[in-house]
């Protein structure tokens, strides 16, 4: 067997069916006795929604998800502002946030594997590993038989979760802080003033504060709070004193009687901010909470994870195939690690929202609002911070070894390190862009030229070549002799004119991307 895969959630399910579908041989494990049965993530972002897209999964998605309208802040019974879930400042066709359970999201992706002729082990479980320089040695234990199993993987990728025994295998630590204890809780909610079931609400009430996400269904809601949860959520008791805590607070924060039904779940949990500084050892990796875990206010996440997943995949298949060195593998780490860190201080600020807790604030809050809304342009630039920061549209790996700099900032379109479809949705339906969407659902390596195309020496087994034309070359600056050079996860490694320049990089590809770099740089 080709790769072992720890952990059969959303973030080991994605890298499944990214390797699947480049014909990549995986086993997938998962100590769990079988699939999810509660939802720890509610929310896809506009990114996440683009990879889907382009791993052809976007239909089966869409069709059980509903659309976000973005968050709204209440202080003691009055509404006090909206932000909407529309970015502005990045260009997506899919301007939106998908609300949809972790349950299904998993059962979705279970599908997409299984139709790939994957198959998922629950209830095994990895007790220990050991790196050789040419494989992966691992101990499996099978808790129904409580059989122990010995086997060896070319590659190991641990989607393990927080508290993964891949990463205390690898004695990789993660770093960061602690904060408070949560109380968080799904139920069905019932208001006597209409309340939209589409939108996060922020909510303050005597000095505390909570948030509540709509989940799939009419009246399911996720609820969060942080005061006084020191005591047991477990049995019918329990879970019927959270059930009134949370009316109580909501309907003084909400300003209408609100009704908590009994919660079908309840848990108590400490918020962990924190991230490794590697996320490979030799022929092993770490992806998702594995490797960076952030507080639920942020939504973050299962849509970094999914991320750091088709990173790796695409990766890992080329070097498994024999197309690029085993040197690439290692701007997964470089790429991705900081990612995890630089969440650690957008996903904090969420985290203060939730745990700041001072009459003297809700005093200065209507005047803060008051304030901001009275000056639309700060407003705007403040709502498209903080909801299109959660989108991830803005990632980009300007510095990745992968990433070829160009020194001609006139022309127009996406630069190297950018991702590529900066597309709206209007115009994502043209003939012209249509074509090129289509194409980078395609795995690997794709070629973008103007209408006429190039004439440069074969192309390497692995790049396709799409002549762009109308519209979509207009976007991507394709005109003359230009070329885009895209990676098979949607960025643009490198871009230029003439087949004198492409060929230098087209034939540095397969060795070490040091070299890939130097090439654009000559």
């Amino acid at each position: 067997m080709t790769v072992l895969i720890v952990g059969a959630g959303p973030v080991g399910l994605t890298t499944a069916h990214e390797l699947l579908r480049r014909g990549v041989e995986v086993r997938v494990v998962d100590a769990a006795d079988g699939p999810a049965r509660n939802s720890r993530a509610a929310a896809m972002h506009a990114r996440t929604i683009e990879l889907l897209d382009q791993a052809g999964l976007y239909d089966r998605f869409d069709s059980r998800a509903t659309q976000g309208a973005g968050i709204a802040f209440h202080v003691d019974g009055v509404e006090m502002a909206r932000m909407n879930a529309r970015f502005t400042t990045q260009r997506t066709r899919f301007n939106k946030v998908w609300l949809i359970d972790q349950v299904i999201t998993e059962g979705l992706l279970r599908d997409a594997v299984t139709a790939l002729g994957g198959r998922i082990e629950f209830g095994v479980r990895l007790t220990s590993l050991t790196e050789h320089p040419d494989r992966v040695a691992v101990s499996l234990r099978r808790d129904e038989s409580n059989e122990d199993e010995s086997a060896e993987f070319e590659w190991l990728v641990g989607c393990d979760g927080g508290r993964s025994t891949v990463r205390s295998q690898l004695d990789i630590r993660l770093q960061g802080d602690s904060s408070e204890t949560w109380l968080i809780a799904d139920a069905e909610l019932d208001f006597a003033t209409p309340v939209e079931h589409d939108r996060i609400r922020w909510v303050r009430a005597d000095g505390d504060s909570m948030m509540i996400f709509p989940l799939v269904g009419e009246r399911r809601w996720r609820l969060l709070d942080t005061v006084d949860v020191d005591h047991d959520v477990d049995g019918p008791e329990a879970a019927e004193a959270v059930a009134k805590r949370f009316s109580r607070k909501l309907s003084r924060g909400l300003g209408t009687d609100v009704t908590v039904n009994v919660p079908t779940w309840v848990s108590v949990f400490t918020i962990q901010q924190r991230a490794v500084n590697t996320m490979q050892s030799s022929r092993c990796f770490l992806a998702g909470d594995a490797a960076h875990v952030h507080s639920p206010a942020s939504g973050q996440g299962l849509n970094t994870g999914m991320q750091d997943a088709v990173n790796l995949a695409w990766k890992l298949a080329a070097v498994i195939a024999g197309d690029a060195p085993t040197e690439l593998l290692e701007t997964y780490s470089s790429e991705r690690v900081p990612v995890g860190q630089s969440l650690l201080g957008s996903t904090r600020m969420a985290t203060m929202l939730v745990e700041m807790r001072n009459t003297a604030v809700d005093r200065a809050l209507p005047a803060v609002f008051d304030f901001l809304k009275a000056l639309p342009p700060v407003f705007h630039a403040l709502e498209q911070t903080f909801i299109g920061g959660m989108s991830a549209l803005a990632i980009a790996y300007p510095t990745s070894l992968l990433t070829v700099p160009d020194t001609n900032t006139t022309r127009p379109g996406p630069t190297a390190g950018q991702r590529l479809a900066q597309v709206t949705e209007t115009d994502a339906r043209t003939p012209s862009w249509t074509a090129v969407l289509a194409a980078l659902r395609r795995p690997g390596w794709l070629l973008l030229t103007g209408p006429d195309g190039l004439d440069p020496h074969p192309l390497p087994r692995f790049v396709t070549s799409l002549p762009v034309t109308d519209l979509a070359a207009d976007h991507l600056g394709l005109h003359t002799d230009a070329w885009l050079l895209v990676r098979p996860d949607g960025y643009v490694s490198a871009r230029g004119n003439g087949p004198t320049r492409l060929d230098r990089t087209l034939s540095r590809l397969p060795m070490h991307t040091t070299a890939v770099a130097a090439a654009g740089r000559t």
